[in-house]
């Protein structure tokens, strides 16, 4: 005698599946079809990403400049107004109090950056006369961005279509492999995902715009700053090299920023809860002081701490958050027995 499920038509499978939040049941060659054309659709995706990112690399380019011209990324290092160099033709033979010269402020909109040594015919005698060289007082620089070699440009334009077509077509990407996966979960499953990539997608640009805007700046300037007191020249920088740090730099912060997703999925799932959480707080501090150490290019311990602090909160939010959790499935549990 066939069993129960034996007895139920296709259609009732089908209107099961609907029920429990899956979709129409596959075979396994229909599922391999929907996995090509998947592939074939993220594939395709990507190269016009980074097709359009290649075009518009000139403007990537100028986003990525901007935490190194900006205020917490340009190098807090003024010039020697009291001291001003003696240049004869392209060599420095010494230096010269402002003071002698009878230059009382040299840190007005014009400044004295150095005097040259140039022969002056006066009257039927050549004579050495100072020559000034005024420049506008700039109260801080940053390093200039230079290629080197003439693959340079053709290796940066590569990168930025790289990592800009990535982010560029992940929403369709997430979206296509979404079509793909989401028949096959159940409806509770589907809540969980749809929170997670809410919630992570969230977390993600809040990270890359705090890497952004504070933490990246910070950073450039502490690495100038220790080329400087180890004796490095340091006004001028690759620009692959700069382009490819700055652009690991922001998606490192981005990832970073994505424990909470992980930890409250975990928490769902029942692999940790607020107890287990709580306990491992000292070692998490830690874990997140070695990230920080590890992705900060200087090391120093500031830029350590303002890229190991917001990790550290989201953390304890995803504490809390795991506490609160916890709680209303208590009150839950008590209801359901009191009932």
């Amino acid at each position: 005698m066939d069993s129960e499920r034996d007895e139920v038509s296709p259609s009732q499978l089908d209107e099961y599946a609907a029920e429990e939040g899956g979709g129409p049941i596959k075979s396994f060659l229909e599922h391999l079809e929907d996995l090509r054309w998947t592939l074939i659709k993220c594939l395709v995706t990507i190269l016009i990403s980074m097709l359009v990112c290649m075009i518009g690399s000139n403007y990537l380019t100028a986003i990525l400049e901007f935490p190194l011209n900006h205020p917490l990324g340009v190098i807090a290092k003024k010039p020697n107004t009291e001291l001003i160099p003696l240049h004869l033709g392209t060599n420095q033979v010494g230096v010269l109090p402002a003071s002698v010269l009878g230059i009382t402020n040299n840190t007005g909109s014009n400044r004295v950056a150095s005097l040259n040594l140039v022969p002056s015919l006066i009257g039927s005698n050549w004579l050495l006369t100072l020559q000034p060289d005024v420049v506008p007082f700039a109260p801080s620089t940053a390093p200039k961005l230079k290629m080197f070699g003439p693959m340079a440009p053709v290796m940066v334009m590569l990168k930025l279509a790289l990592f800009g077509g990535l982010i560029l077509s992940a929403p369709l990407v997430i979206l296509f492999v979404g079509q793909f996966v989401l028949p096959a979960l159940h409806v509770h499953e589907k809540k969980i995902l749809y929170q997670a990539v809410g919630f992570g997608a969230g977390l993600f640009i809040l990270g890359v715009l705090f890497a952004y805007f504070v933490v990246t700046g910070v950073a450039l300037m502490a690495s100038v700053d220790i080329a400087v007191w180890m004796g490095f020249a340091a006004d001028e920088w690759r620009a692959e090299d700069y382009i490819s740090f700055v652009t690991k730099f922001l998606l490192g912060m981005g990832i970073c920023f994505e424990i909470p997703v992980v930890i409250l999925v975990l928490v769902k799932i029942g692999l940790l809860d607020y107890k287990k959480l709580s306990n491992f707080r000292a070692y998490a501090f830690v874990i997140n002081l070695v990230i920080g150490a590890v992705v900060t290019p200087s090391g120093d311990p500031f830029t350590m701490l303002l890229f190991a602090a917001p990790l550290h909160l989201l953390y304890e939010i995803s504490v809390i958050i795991a506490w609160f959790w916890a709680r209303g499935d208590a009150k839950k549990a008590l209801r359901e027995t009191r009932a």
